[in-house]
């Protein structure tokens, strides 16, 4: 299984399927991990103390679960191939992708904020601090772009664009 030599695994891990150029999941930083856990020892010493330690540990693995599976559903993979820019369940197709900008923490900031066009379609993540923007090229399409909160904005880019030249 070979890949091209543009292509990035932000896991680092098992090399990219054929055709892939991106992939990357927007994990949860380190602190809310630990806020999770956090949450679960207070609970469970709250409860413990009220309705004995069976309960209370009881109480904490159910806290653990539930926290530690929605953060992992809000971990949306984000990977680019030659049909487009795939964004959890949300495909923009290759043809449609338009110009790919790189986003600091300060221009991100910048764009969730003021500068936000109402139109725009986001899926930013409050612990993943710089973003790329993708134009759209689609006459019929309302969306102005796409603001795609990623920790390797600069790769990203570089995939999206290298998929524009082709399609």
């Amino acid at each position: 299984m070979t890949t091209s030599p543009q292509a990035f695994d932000a896991a680092g891990g098992a090399p990219l399927p054929a055709g892939a150029r991106y992939r990357e999941r927007l994990w949860p930083s380190w602190w809310l991990w630990l806020t999770v856990l956090g949450w679960s020892a207070m609970l469970a010493v709250a409860v413990g103390a009220a309705a004995g330690a069976t309960a209370g540990w009881a109480v904490a693995a159910l806290v653990a679960a539930v926290c530690t599976w929605a953060l992992q559903r809000l971990a949306w993979r984000i990977e680019v191939d030659a049909s487009g820019l795939r964004v959890g369940p949300v495909l923009l197709p290759a043809v449609n992708v338009g110009s790919a900008a790189p986003l600091d923490a300060a221009a991100a900031r910048r764009l969730r904020g003021v500068g936000a066009d109402a139109r725009a379609f986001m899926v930013l993540r409050g612990w993943v601090a710089t973003a790329v923007r993708v134009d759209l090229d689609d006459e019929v399409d309302p969306t102005p772009y796409w603001m795609v909160s990623t920790r390797h904005p600069e790769q990203l880019a570089r995939a999206l664009a290298g998929i524009r030249r082709r399609g």
